[in-house]
């Protein structure tokens, strides 16, 4: 890329005999670009020796290019392409000649030419050559663009390409980049405007020598040379460079031009692969035939929710219809909004995977997101071309929901709100207030909400809301569904085994539940088997109830005998992932009762708990490697890494394994944490059920606290309620288990005693 990949001169000047070489900066330029249009005076072959060598790697991005040369040459060259015939006037550079030209040149001409040939053949390149009406004095321009499809940059200077002006004259140039501002970018669209009107014909001063077809042209005494055979020719000329007579500033710059080559020959394999720098899709095979499908839906409205299981390839799905708008329209522009800092990290991976470029993280890790959004602001309100500028913002809901962020991200460019997409991961945080405040400000046309549980428990507001924002609210369902029970038996997710195991509570910790939840018996609705409103009064009971279903100690005991007797079989821990119970504090983005208490202080047993129960892996297999995966862990990624290749063999988490985190090697899932919402396990059996080349099952191991309630205390009909709304959860999770059976007697004291039923 030409803003990141490119060393930059302070002031963007260049001069010869400096530490900023024009010679490096064309060949820096060249071999990061995918266009180049060039308007100059004077061409000499001579310069080559210095151009070539970013030629193979331009070709390799995909490069196409435009010139405007002079028709007067070089003594030297004159000779060269006449084949010693005499001139009886000044010659223009006859392309037509080519094939002769190509037998007087050295090799690193010669390879310049093989370029310039394989550009002709695969027609990315067009030549016009000009002089001055009526033969009066000589088109003497220098000038021209480079761009990369996102950023554009314009030079303009003394400098010919001449050996004599790159190497020996004491020349120079400025260079105007369209990340400085509105000032560089009106000189880039003045430099732009100028070649466009030459290079069509509209400037009254030059005309065209001769019209060149170059259409079908090959050097037909040679084999045509393939990409890889260019970039390997590249390499070696490369190799090379240190006997040529060139500063030491300009072989510097072949350096890096050196690992590019490298690493594009490496990418070839053989393959002619010019096109890899144009979005597509990152798997040979295409989209799945539901994602497929999904684009299809939402392509009528350009709206929609797509309800996904976990692990169906939801972020793929959103990403393919962003392709699909690149491949109509040459463009893509789209906001993408998260819950963690995590998934911001996912995501930009995977964009990259479809090649989209200019992404931008709207998040505290990025202390710069500032600025690049204003330069590409500067993009869209100053474009210099017919062409779209494309780029991808990536912003966590936390972020999203700031007023100054909310601001900036909505006032990209009044003309954009028709052309970007708005993509919302885990979409049911939509429906948090801080966020439905903003709704109404979003402008953004095209919107794809994606959730494997798109309805927020409890919040019928909250979800008549969010369907509305995208779309839905006219039509049953969603825009697209693809089900848990589909997604298994299609294969793309794996089987699995359930095991719920009930805890119950111990005598002390059963007489304080029982004081909590005969209070709360007098806020339950019996209606509608819910707690009405957010009484502060009511919000701490249901957080003390939390507390001790969270804690309950023997949740400890049945863990232990679930790793024992797993070691016991396998010998190993590897790939296990265990959800140890959270702290106080509610889990942020549920919508469930226990919302509106986010703000109560966190107490001290959090991080406790997780110590103990990692202490109890170990008690297990000392030599097992353990790992916490929390809000505060760093390197993530890098962690990981190591669960899937096996190096760390268990990671224990509170909640930040829930939502989008990829963790496809994992076959052992222990549920140790309990919650009044059941997206988290259903999250949670996504994480469980993605499906890796040696994983053929998974077992979910599931803790149940269940309380026994005297059937003539006031409190036991919501007891009933609730733990049936619970077990809602346990026999979805087990009709969809390769062992159904196990659950109904697992449960069956229970399901009896409370007059349950399960299935």
């Amino acid at each position: 890329m030409l803003k990141t990949d490119v060393t930059w001169s302070e002031d963007f000047r260049y001069r010869t005999k400096s530490e900023w070489e024009p010679a490096g900066f064309f060949s820096e330029a060249l071999c990061n670009a995918t266009s180049f249009d060039l308007m100059l005076g004077f061409f000499s072959s001579a310069a080559i020796n210095v151009l070539a060598y970013g030629f193979a790697s331009f070709i390799y991005n995909g490069g196409k290019m435009r010139m405007i040369i002079n028709d007067i040459l070089s003594s030297d060259d004159v000779g060269a392409i006449t084949m010693a015939q005499e001139p009886t006037d000044l010659p223009y550079f006859n392309l037509n000649n080519l094939e002769e030209l190509s037998l007087t040149l050295n090799k690193r001409d010669k390879h310049f030419f093989d370029c310039l040939a394989w550009l002709i053949r695969n027609e990315r390149i067009e030549i016009k050559i000009v002089r001055m009406v009526n033969g009066s004095g000589i088109a003497h321009t220098k000038c021209g663009t480079f761009s990369d499809g996102i950023n554009k940059i314009a030079f303009n200077g003394s400098v010919n390409f001449s050996l004599s002006a790159l190497i020996h004259n004491k020349e120079e140039l400025s260079v105007n980049c369209d990340w400085n501002g509105p000032a560089d970018i009106g000189r880039i669209k003045s430099i732009q405007h100028d070649f466009d009107r030459s290079f069509n014909g509209l400037d009254p001063d030059i005309e065209f020598v001769k019209a060149v077809d170059l259409h079908g042209y090959t050097l037909s005494r040679d084999k045509a040379k393939s990409l890889d055979e260019l970039l390997n020719n590249e390499l070696n000329l490369i190799e090379e460079a240190k006997s040529h007579d060139i500063p030491e500033t300009v072989k510097a710059v072949l350096e890096k031009t050196k690992k590019k080559v490298k690493s594009a020959i490496e990418k070839m394999s053989g393959v002619e692969r010019y096109k890899e720098a144009e979005p597509r899709f990152p798997y040979p095979s295409g989209p799945r035939e539901y994602q497929q499908e999904a684009f299809e839906n939402w392509k009528k409205t350009q709206k929609g929710l797509f309800a996904m299981a976990t692990g169906t390839g939801k972020t793929l799905t959103s990403l393919n219809c962003l392709l699909e708008i690149y491949k109509r329209k040459g463009y893509y522009k789209a906001i993408i909004l998260v819950p963690t800092l995590t998934l911001v990290e996912q995501w930009e991976q995977e964009c990259k995977k479809f090649n989209f470029g200019n992404i931008v993280k709207v998040c505290s890790k990025n202390k710069n997101w500032k600025q690049d959004l204003d330069a590409i602001k500067l993009q869209e309100d100053f474009n210099y071309s017919d062409k779209e500028p494309s780029y991808i913002l990536i912003a966590t809901y936390a972020s999203f929901a700031r007023e100054n962020v909310f601001k900036d991200l909505i006032s990209l460019c009044s003309k954009a709100s028709k052309k970007l997409l708005l993509i919302a991961d885990e979409a049911h945080n939509m429906g948090s207030p801080r966020i439905l405040n903003r709704l109404s400000g979003v402008r953004f046309v095209r919107r794809i909400g994606l959730s494997a549980t798109p309805e927020r428990q409890f919040d019928e507001s909250g979800n008549t809301k969010i369907r509305k924002f995208f779309g839905c609210e006219d039509i049953e369902g969603y825009t697209f569904e693809f089900s848990m029970q589909e997604a298994i038996d299609k294969g793309y997710l794996c089987r699995y085994y359930y095991y719920p195991h009930l805890v119950r509570l111990t005598d002390e910790e059963m007489s304080e539940y029982m004081k909590i939840s005969l209070q709360l018996a007098k806020f339950f609705n019996y209606d509608n088997e819910s707690f009405p409103g957010s009484d502060d009064i009511l919000m701490r009971l249901l957080l003390k109830r939390k507390r001790i279903v969270h804690k309950a100690h023997n949740k400890e005991t049945v863990f232990k005998e679930i790793l024992r007797k797993w070691y016991s079989e396998k010998g190993s821990l590897k790939y296990t992932l265990v959800y140890v119970p959270e702290g106080s504090r509610p889990d942020n983005g549920d919508a469930d009762v226990y919302d509106s208490i986010e703000s109560v202080p966190e107490d001290d047993y959090s991080d406790s708990l997780i110590d103990t129960y990692s202490g109890i892996i170990q008690s297990i297999s000392p030599i097992t490697t353990v790992k916490k995966f929390t809000a505060n862990t760093g390197d993530r990624n890098q962690i990981l890494e190591d669960f899937a290749n096996g190096k760390l063999e268990v990671l224990t988490s509170m909640k930040c394994l829930d939502e989008g985190v990829d963790v496809p090697r994992s076959e052992l899932a222990i549920f140790c944490a309990s919650t009044g919402n059941p997206r988290q396990f259903i999250q949670r059996r996504g994480r469980i059920l993605r499906t890796h080349k040696d994983k053929h099952r998974a077992v979910i191991h599931d803790l149940v606290v269940v309380p026994y309630v005297s059937s003539v205390s006031d409190n036991f009909n919501m007891e009933r309620s609730l733990l049936a709304s619970e077990l809602k959860r346990v026999r979805d999770f087990a009709l969809m288990s390769e062992n159904a059976d196990y659950a109904y007697e697992e449960l069956s004291d229970v399901l009896s005693y409370y007059d349950l039923s399960l299935f």
